[in-house]
């Protein structure tokens, strides 16, 4: 076994994990927060300077793209998690072959995502009750939009792979120059060219290609062990079914969510046109914070996947409980930054003031929720770390899929308010934590266990 070479990536097997979780989390949090604004440019720009029901059309497709976009960014977690328990074990050829096998692996699950979100949009989207104004623009987005999706899936394995080995400034500087790509062809296609919705939608897919291109070019630059070589690019069939198994229920448990989240918005599409339009422009406050959190959900499977592949065992549960220390911290801050600015934040994408106020709505029931919701996904993400995938997503389609169903079609109908429907956020997540809590602790325990046993094997030895 072949020992990785001295590097200057941000070490997760020693020091201070207080503070080593931060440095790690503080790169990649900015990195999300600015593809989250980036990607609300675009209903910015159009609510703004497009037409009349281009901020709907958008609007009505954020829980659908999210969907598919969530199985690519599941797939990084997953590759990720996979990359991070080689180097942690010091495999070097090991991580060599999975990176590569990731990356051809991310390409064919991109091009399998992006025919799929193609092919289902206008059943999807009809079934959601998209309303009528508003699907021919909704329809035109998805179709120009996921001819990026293959790029994205690119970027999410080149990031998940950076990740692993601390390597988290590169993706806030490629996500930076592709965003900023993204803000100036989102003005110059609607504003010069007057093109609304497809505008907003062929800027994001350039800007997805623009971020694939430069992580390629980063891995191919690395002189890590992760270092693409065409030479290399070749299929490693059991490393292959790793990354699949680890990569798609990651993937599969973020496009839950936004499954029962299309349950949502079909009971938001009920409402009249204000407040559907409200709850598309509040809708971006719960990506800012989530993406803010989830930076420490990506630290929490990285410091646990190679302290679990490192051996050292007594850094697990501090990993964990450091990493959801800091995702309900900032959960609870900034949830309450964002309800006391609600104006100022929904006033970026629409000047009508009952949209505003709908949109308030939603915001004055999620600022209190966010913190809730890192007890499940750091959760998901301690248990990714130490490879247990199935379970946890079997826990998930219940609690946050199945329950949350029956609460728009049960629940919901006996006020039929806004507020009722936005409460199975809180109410979902509390019972997933609950869940996932007590089935991390059984798999911490094996884990413990089971490292237990080897090193008395080596001991033996």
């Amino acid at each position: 076994m072949h020992k990785l070479r001295a590097k200057k990536a941000l070490a997760m097997t020693s020091g201070s994990l207080f503070k080593n979780v931060f440095i790690f989390s503080l790169p990649l949090m900015l990195s999300n927060v600015l593809q989250v604004l980036f990607n609300m440019s675009d209903v910015a720009v159009v609510g703004k300077f497009g037409s009349d029901t281009a901020l709907g059309s958008v609007g009505s497709t954020a829980n659908y793209v999210a969907l598919f976009t969530g199985l690519l960014i599941g797939m990084g977690a997953g590759i990720n998690a996979v990359i991070a328990r080689r180097m942690g074990a010091g495999d070097e050829d090991g991580v060599s072959r999975t990176a590569h096998t990731a990356l051809i692996v991310s390409v064919v699950f991109g091009l399998m995502v992006s025919a799929l979100a193609m092919g289902l949009a206008r059943p999807v989207l009809t079934l959601m009750g998209t309303k009528p104004e508003y699907i021919d623009g909704a329809l035109l987005y998805v179709y120009i939009y996921f001819t990026g999706a293959t790029g994205t899936a690119v970027y999410n394995c080149g990031n998940g792979i950076l990740s692993a080995d601390g390597q988290t400034r590169k993706p806030l500087i490629f996500l930076s120059i592709a965003g900023v790509t993204n803000i100036a062809l989102n003005l110059f296609f609607v504003i010069v060219f007057n093109m609304s919705v497809s505008g907003v939608a062929l800027a994001s897919t350039i800007s997805q290609w623009l971020s694939c291109v430069l992580i390629i070019v980063a891995l191919a630059r690395s002189r890590r062990a992760y270092r693409l070589r065409l030479s290399c690019l070749k299929i490693d069939k059991k490393i292959a079914r790793i990354v699949i198994v680890t990569g798609v229920p990651a993937g599969i448990q973020n496009a839950i969510f936004q499954i029962a989240n299309l349950f949502i918005q079909a009971g938001i599409n009920t409402f009249d046109p204000e407040v559907v339009d409200g709850n598309a422009a509040a809708v971006n406050a719960d990506n800012i914070v989530f993406e803010m959190m989830a930076a420490f959900y990506t630290a929490c499977t990285s410091f646990i996947g190679q302290n679990y592949g490192a051996g050292k065992r007594d850094r697990l549960l501090k990993s964990y409980c450091i990493s959801l220390g800091y995702a309900f911290v900032f959960g609870l801050v900034f949830g309450l930054i964002l309800v006391a600015c609600g104006d100022l934040f929904l006033g970026i994408f629409t000047k009508s003031p009952a949209v505003i106020e709908a949109g308030k709505q939603r915001l004055m029931v999620m600022c209190f929720s966010y913190a809730i919701s890192a007890f499940m996904d750091c959760t998901i993400a301690a248990s990714r770390g130490l490879n247990k995938i199935i379970v946890p997503t079997i826990i998930v389609i219940l609690g946050s899929c199945v329950f949350r169903v029956f609460w728009v079609y049960v629940i919901f109908p006996l006020q039929g308010t806004t507020t009722l429907l936005y409460m199975l956020y809180p109410v979902s997540w509390t019972i997933t934590a609950i869940a996932e809590i007590i089935y991390f602790i059984f798999a911490y325990r094996k884990s413990v266990a089971k490292l237990s046993d080897s090193e008395g094997v080596v001991q033996i030895k």
